[in-house]
């Protein structure tokens, strides 16, 4: 008698799974969230994962669009870098392959003159 793996083998037309943010990416991503929103500047957020990319969507308030997307599409990882911050109207505003240096673009709305 022989014993067969209860998992059977992954077909070829089987959907590929969802991508996501790993432990990292979303530290390094919630202590940006953290400081604006101390800043006053970010009220609410939302995560989407799909089969081709995670996206986190900032808002201002939570009845609005959101101001801006960071999306990691690993597809493109090798290409323009796989993270990305798009701004309301969809425009790219910092795309690369390293988050932490994405995402100063976003960084720059807490430095204010001090008057």
């Amino acid at each position: 008698m022989t014993v067969q793996d209860p998992t059977p083998f992954p077909r070829r037309d089987a959907a590929p799974p969802q991508v996501a943010f790993d432990r990292t990416e979303l530290g390094v991503i919630l202590s940006l969230y953290g400081r604006m929103v101390a800043a006053g500047e970010w009220r609410d957020y939302a995560m989407s994962f799909l089969r081709e990319k995670a996206v986190f969507s900032v808002f201002r308030r939570a009845a609005e669009n959101p101001l801006y997307r960071i999306e990691k599409t690993p597809a493109l990882r090798n290409r323009q870098g796989q993270y990305a911050v798009l701004g309301m109207d969809g425009q790219i505003l910092k795309r690369g392959t390293d988050l932490r240096t994405v995402l100063r673009v976003l960084e720059r709305k807490l430095i204010r003159p001090i008057e």
